[in-house]
This record gives C-alpha cells, structure tokens and sequence, in this order.
C-alpha cells in the first residue's frame, strides 16, 4: 500500500495517533520520572517576559541618596535582596516552588532540594497529594512520611528567622485533612512557634490550568490509589501504565473567601497563600484573595510547571506569566510568580511588573539533581549576583524600588503590557519623570 502524503500537513503525528491512539495526548509515558515536562519551544506567545529589555536611566536620584547615606560611591554589593515573602523572612526573593507527589516532589532530590533552600533562607512550597499518595506517618514512626522528610531536612538547616514552609492543600488533601494534620503534629511545633508556616490553597497550576494533578503510575500503584483518585489506562493498551488524575476542585469568587475565612479561623497561627493558574480573570482572583485575607497570591505562568500534562495543554492554555503580571497591575498585596526562572534577567523583569519574589521549579530540580548537596545553592548564588548587578545598574537599591519603568518592550507597543487603568509601560517624559 502506498503512503499518503499531505505536503504542509502533520502527517508523522497523526499516523502516531492513528498507531497509538489516546497515548499520544500526553509526552510518552517511558519518559515519566526521568524528564522534567513543559512547554515545547516557540509554543509561547510572542510577548512573553523575555522579550522585555532591561533599561537603566542616566539620571539616577536613588543612587545619589544611597550615596550620601554610605558617604561613598555605591557599588552593586550594596543591594539589599532581602524580602518580606508571603509573611516569611526571606534573605532573596525567591522561594522554592512546589514539588508534589510526582517522584521528583517526594523523593531523595525533593529532601536535598528543601535542605538547601533552608541554608539559603528562601521559603519551601510542598505540593499537592503527598499524604492520599503516599501516606502520612508522625514523626514517631518507624517509617518517616515523604512529606515530614522534607520537613525535617528543612527545620535542621534553616537559619533562625529566616525562610518557612509551605504546604499544599488540594481537593483530595482535603479530604485526607491534611492542613488538620500537620497543624497537630508535633513535628510542625517549632515552625508555628516562629511564625514560619504556611497553608497554600492551591486552585490550578501553570502546566494544565483548569486540571487536577496528573501522574503515571504502574498497575499495582493504579489498584491501590484507585480509591482516591480516577485511574484510566490511556498510556498503553495492557494498562501497564496508567493515568493517576486529581480533580481540579471548584471555586468562586465566594467559594474562595469562604475557604480563606476557614483557614484563617481553624489555623491562626498558620499564614494563608493561595495558588491560581493563570485564568482570563487572574485580575479578579488576585483581588478576591487579597482582599479575604490572603498573605500571598502565588501565579503560575504557562511557561510553569514540572509535571505531568497533555500536551495541548503544555503547548497551547493558559496565559503566559508577562500577560498575568499584567493583568493584575499594581498588586494589593504579596504576589509570588513562576514560571521559566532560572536566571537574575527573567526575575527582574517580574520582579519589575509587581512580584514580590519569584519561584523556582524546573530550574531546582535540575540543579539539585546536578549536585544534590550543592546545586540548588550555586544556581541560586549566580541569579542572585546578577539581582545585584542589574538593580544596582538601574540606580536601584531594594527589591521593592523595581517598577515597570525599569522595563521596555522592543515592539514599540508597551502600552498593551500595562492595565487598562495605567500609563504605558516605560514610557518616560523628557525631564524623567515616569508618568
């Protein structure tokens, strides 16, 4: 039989589903645990952060005050990157993102990773589904949970009054009563006692907003969590592995508040984040959160997420992380944002356009597993020495002085990266003064 050929058209990928059917809508399942997964490149929109140039003034009134107070010249090692993180004492505007159930999250490379963000001073996030995975064991137990592992590697290394840690709660967490858990345990003391833990109420993640959690799991793993979760055997024909999915959960904007009042009111000595996919309406949500009480928003950018997701998903949902920041404008409080930081150029943009510190996901995980002792703390040290240089560059001396000002796009359209309510984006006026 001859082969058809259709010029211009994807033929290698549709005889691949023609082959194997519903495996095709997800990365192939062989690589699962071993590959980190996001984005294809050039799957993003053409305004995505990095297209932003950094642009110093030649005027510089910052510099001249930090002049006369040092009663010197400043120079770059004189920028404070110390920041206020979500109710948390961070010595860099950074914290760890969420790392779950997946093998990455609850692992050996997950313990090395929370023991270096704790020597570095910079919140953890633990992700969603640990304790219906894989079970919740108190400190006590002969067997430690994955979860209190990571705990412990962070409380014996974290500095006092620094960093703090962060715990997931998602539809099936809840269920599991995990936030009730963890706030009784005895283990979790110590961070309470200093103010340094946190509940994040997680509503959607960059890698496939408006989807629950996704893994692959073996067929014994699919028998045991099929209680709690769907299971369907989609990656292969005889099931060997299957799709482990979490539902996504439904909220409004009342849900939302209602869930905020409940965990101010049953964990008080908790702080509350609230993780949001980046959804048409991020705006509204950010308000919605800020306003019940939030003490941190955190958004994924499309370019976000380590895990496992379709990939039209991966590709082609969600909007990018420069068009989320935005859409929310100034913000009205503590937003965190991820998605594609690996660099000290990326987090300043983010940092400019009203973050008030940016997540490390991908990038962690591949430093870490790079040098499990070490990695995470050298990748760190260089995107903060370039924090220092780039700031101290734009006559700037504090994380929080970075505005949009700092920034231009070289469209010539920066006016479509601010709010509908705010002046263009790096535009100036002849004497300097930003409108």
């Amino acid at each position: 039989m001859t082969a058809l050929s259709t010029p211009g058209f994807p033929d290698g990928a549709i005889r691949a589903r023609a082959r194997n059917g519903t495996a095709e809508v997800f990365p192939d399942a062989t690589t699962y645990g071993t590959r980190l997964y996001g984005p294809s490149a050039g799957a993003l929109p053409a305004d995505s952060l990095d297209r932003a140039r950094i642009v110093p003034p030649v005027f510089m009134p910052q510099r001249l005050e930090k002049l006369i107070d040092l009663a010197r010249e400043p120079e770059f090692t004189d920028v404070d990157l110390g920041s206020r993180v979500g109710g948390f004492t961070a010595r860099l505007p950074l914290y760890l993102s969420a790392f779950g159930s997946t093998r990455a999250g609850s692992g050996d490379l997950a313990v090395h990773a929370s023991r270096q963000a704790a020597r570095l001073g910079i919140p953890m996030v633990i992700g969603e589904n640990m304790i219906p995975v894989h079970g919740y064991r108190r400190a006590g137990d002969a067997t430690r949970s994955a979860l209190l592992a990571r705990v412990e590697a962070y409380l014996d290394a974290a500095p006092d009054g620094a960093g703090g840690v962060v715990v997931q709660q998602s539809t099936e967490d809840a269920d599991s009563e995990v936030w009730n858990l963890l706030y009784s345990d005895p283990a979790f003391r110590p961070l309470l006692e200093t103010g340094r833990l946190a509940f994040e109420l997680k509503t959607g993640q960059g890698a496939k907003p408006g989807l629950g959690g996704m893994t692959v799991v073996d067929r014994a793993e699919a028998e045991q969590l099929a209680r709690r979760f769907t299971v369907r055997k989609v990656l292969d024909p005889e099931g060997e592995r299957q799709l482990r999915c979490a539902t996504p959960g439904t909220f409004t904007d009342e849900i939302l508040r209602q869930q905020l009042r409940f965990m101010r009111n049953n964990f008080p000595k908790a702080r509350t984040w609230v993780k949001f996919h980046p959804g048409r309406d991020i705006a509204h949500a950010a308000r919605t959160a800020w306003s019940a009480g939030a003490d941190a928003v955190t958004v994924d950018g499309a370019e976000g997420g380590t895990g496992w997701a379709p990939g039209v998903f991966l590709d082609h949902v969600g909007l990018p992380l420069a068009e989320s920041l935005r859409r929310i404008g100034r913000p009205e409080g503590c937003l965190l944002a991820a998605g594609g930081m690996w660099e000290g150029g990326r987090a300043v943009r983010a940092l400019a356009l009203g973050a008030t510190a940016v997540g490390l996901g991908r990038a962690a995980l591949v430093a870490v597993d790079e040098d499990p002792e070490h990695g995470l703390e050298r990748l760190v040290d260089s995107i903060a020495l370039e924090l220092r240089l780039l700031i101290s560059a734009l006559g700037k001396y504090t994380v929080a002085a970075l505005a949009p000002e700092d920034l231009w796009w070289p469209d010539g359209h920066p006016s479509h990266l601010a709010p509908a309510d705010a002046p263009p984006l790096g535009v100036t006026d002849p004497a300097g003064a930003t409108p």
